[in-house]
């Protein structure tokens, strides 16, 4: 049998992290290895247990999920996949903690199924990325400076640049090898070149990158 996705819960809300843990639980190959209420103790109880996907909420005591987030991802290497579980979708705290490293957001309402599918998606190291909520984050609460081109967008070849783009609307490899007609293995090619470009860790970053160096606009 394959290793179960090792999961941590943080949420301050004891019905919450139940009702979640309840979901996950009843999967294959899914198990929640821990919970925690505040900021801190998702920090301390992440480094203890070394998960594969943290579901993070965003407003929390002593310290919020963007402050925890950026203190997991910056001390723990491998890092965990994080996404943020938040009541609105259209939230400054949201967009923050996708500036701070998340991999996507998850809205509290979500259906079980899409819940137990968001963290399959990124537990594999995809992203969980919602191209018209990210671009209304973007318009809504970017730092844009659209002034000076970033460092990276020189070093992107044309055809990197178009994958990037296609990236922000939300295009899976398949849809973007199809779009560019050349095969997946070079859509995944590009999209890894992408990555490393840009500096980020995955899709999400670097579409919040495009953004908020203006190489895409977010209109």
């Amino acid at each position: 049998m394959s290793t179960p996705v090792r999961i941590v819960i943080a949420d301050d809300e004891r019905m919450v992290r139940t009702a979640l843990r309840v979901i996950l639980d009843a999967e294959t190959g899914l198990e929640v290895v821990g919970e925690a209420s505040t900021g801190a103790e998702a920090v301390s109880v992440v480094r203890a247990l070394c998960p594969d996907v943290v579901l993070m909420d965003v407003r929390m005591p002593e310290i919020d999920g963007i402050r925890a987030t950026e203190r997991i991802l910056a001390t723990l290497d491998p890092a965990p996949r994080i996404v943020v579980v938040t009541t609105f979708e259209n939230d400054s705290y949201v967009y923050d903690a996708l500036r701070a490293g998340a991999s996507g957001f998850l809205l509290k309402r979500a259906a079980a199924e899409d819940l137990v599918q968001a963290v399959r998606l990124v537990a594999r190291s995809d992203s969980l990325l919602f191209p018209a909520a990210v671009r209304g984050l973007a318009a809504a609460y970017g730092k844009r400076q659209p002034s000076a081109a970033p460092p990276w967008a020189a070093r992107l070849t044309g055809r990197e640049a178009d994958v990037l783009r296609l990236m922000a609307r939300g295009l899976t490899n398949a849809e973007i090898a199809t779009r560019l007609r050349v095969g997946q293995a070079t859509a995944k090619s590009h999209v890894a070149a992408v990555l490393a470009k840009t500096g980020a860790r995955d899709r999400t970053q670097a579409v919040i990158a495009a953004y908020e160096s203006g190489f895409i606009t977010p209109g």
